[in-house]
């Protein structure tokens, strides 16, 4: 079962227009929220707009849209090359699991597992050594970005919650 905003509000036109708005709010509050903890600059609200997007979207939307705020999040300062694998492979797995199991702590555990988990591999081992020539401890990643995906994902929990008690969206937890 999908959330019932996505079968009455599903025009191309409203998805684009949601996926704009929530890069906007990923980069709007990205230099509120970026802060170093460990080696890596950490962002909770990535992966708190990861969970909207993956939940309301799907995964590739949810995807795409982290891949974009990364984007502008360098473009700004506010971030590093590790945020491209830090925020898409959650989303994505978020959505991919929300869409398996359309229930919003499964889109938690992707986010979680996506970014705590697979995110700091793919970092340690591909993203840090042959795009920014450093050599980065697999173990050193890994603590900071699980501290960030569990504050944004908790926060995405709330929102959602928040949202389908309001009776702007309806999901299933």
């Amino acid at each position: 079962m999908v959330p019932e905003i996505r079968k009455t509000n599903r025009t191309p036109t409203r998805v684009v227009a949601q996926a704009v708005v929530l890069v906007a709010i990923g980069v709007a509050l990205s230099p509120y929220t970026s802060l170093p903890i460990g080696i890596a600059k950490v962002n909770p609200t990535q992966h708190f707009v990861n969970m909207m997007a993956a939940v309301l979207l799907g995964p590739w939307w949810a995807a795409i849209i982290a891949f974009a705020i990364g984007v502008l999040r360098n473009a700004m300062g506010v971030g590093t090359l590790l945020a491209f694998p830090g925020g898409m492979l959650g989303a994505f797995l978020a959505g991919y699991l929300y869409r398996c199991k359309p229930k919003i702590a499964w889109a938690a555990v992707g986010e979680m597992v996506g970014t705590g988990l697979l995110a700091p591999l793919v970092s340690a081992l591909l993203i840090a050594p042959f795009l920014m020539g450093k050599a980065i401890p697999l173990l050193a990643l890994i603590p900071s970005f699980l501290a960030s995906t569990v504050a944004g994902t908790i926060l995405g929990i709330i929102a959602l919650i928040f949202l389908q008690r309001a009776d702007i969206i309806h999901l299933q937890r």
